[in-house]
C-alpha cells in the first residue's frame, strides 16, 4: 500500500498518466490520473462511489481511484432493500460503501458475493454494486463530474 501511494504521488507529480479503453461503456473519453481512471458520463461522489444514470436506473459503484486505494476485495455486502442519501448501503472488506442518492434497491450485483475481486478488476463495468431507482433525481445533480471528481482525487491524495 505504501508502494502504491508514493507511485500515485509520484506519478502525480511528475504528471504521468495512463490510458484505459473501457469500450463497451463507450465514453466520450475517460481522464486517467496516475494509475486510476475516471469515466465521462458518470457522476462522482466525494465518498469515492461512482453514479451512471440511465432513465429511471442509477447504477452505483466504487471508483477505480477507490478499489486502488482498499487493495483487494475479498469480501462484499450488498442491500436488498431501500437506500437513503449518505446511509451506509453496503461493506466492501471493512470499508462502508455510502449512497449519494435515495431511492428503491432494483437489482444488486450477485456476483460480487462470490467475485468480490470484480471491484478491483472492473469497477465501472462488472464490479458495479446496486441499481437504484431514484426517488429524487434532483439528488443526481449535486455529484461531480469526471473533471471535477478528478481534481478533488488529485486534491485529497496531496493532503495525505
Amino acid at each position: 500500500m505504501a508502494l502504491r501511494m508514493w507511485a500515485s504521488s509520484t506519478a502525480n507529480a511528475l504528471k504521468l498518466s495512463s490510458s484505459v479503453s473501457k469500450s463497451h461503456l463507450s465514453p466520450a473519453f475517460s481522464i486517467s490520473r496516475c494509475f486510476s481512471t475516471v469515466l465521462e458520463g458518470l457522476k462522482y461522489a466525494n465518498s469515492h462511489e461512482w453514479v451512471k444514470h440511465e432513465g429511471s436506473v442509477a447504477t452505483i459503484g466504487i471508483t477505480d481511484h477507490a478499489q486502488g486505494h482498499l487493495g483487494e476485495v475479498v469480501f462484499v455486502e450488498l442491500p436488498e432493500e431501500n437506500v437513503s442519501k449518505e446511509k451506509s448501503f453496503g461493506a466492501v472488506e471493512s470499508v462502508k460503501a455510502t449512497s449519494e442518492i435515495s431511492g428503491e434497491v432494483i437489482e444488486v450485483n450477485k456476483k460480487l458475493t462470490d467475485s468480490p475481486g470484480l471491484i478491483n478488476s472492473s469497477p465501472y463495468e462488472d464490479g458495479w454494486m446496486i441499481k437504484v431507482k431514484p426517488s429524487s433525481p434532483a439528488e443526481l445533480e449535486s455529484l461531480m463530474g469526471p473533471k471535477e471528481y478528478t481534481k478533488f482525487c488529485e486534491e485529497e491524495d496531496a493532503a495525505h
